[in-house]
């Protein structure tokens, strides 16, 4: 089963990608508020998710800068940007972001997203 870590400042939006995600198959092993807790919450995730969606705009620690500290630690890592600050966007994926998805979204966009994610970590198996 695919694990997601969702990271999101606005609590009602991680309820959202929990309850869709969850529905379509994919299992979410963690949630965090803002990029300090995903960076802490990932270094001690005792087993990593196959892909991290991640907000941009988030108090404390931006998501930029929450991705950059987790591809240090797994420069594998795949990781989803949802962001309304489409400025953001060639940053994110020139940082390592595998794809990036502008806010507001359908959430079908999210699930075709990371279900072309998990093609690809499939075929490399």
């Amino acid at each position: 089963m695919i694990k997601i870590f969702i990271v999101d400042d606005d609590q009602s939006l991680q309820r959202l990608y929990s309850l869709i995600l969850k529905e379509a198959g994919f299992k979410i092993i963690a949630t965090a508020i803002n990029g300090k807790d995903a960076v802490e919450k990932y270094t001690s995730l005792e087993t990593k998710p196959d892909i991290v969606l991640m907000d941009h705009r988030m108090p404390i620690m931006n998501g930029l800068d929450a991705m950059k500290e987790i591809l240090k630690m797994n420069r594998n890592e795949k990781i989803v940007f949802a962001s309304a600050d489409v400025s953001v966007k060639k940053k994110a994926q020139s940082l390592g972001a595998c794809a990036f998805l502008d806010k507001p979204f359908k959430m079908q966009n999210l699930l075709i997203t990371i279900q072309n994610i998990v093609e690809k970590l499939i075929i490399k198996h």
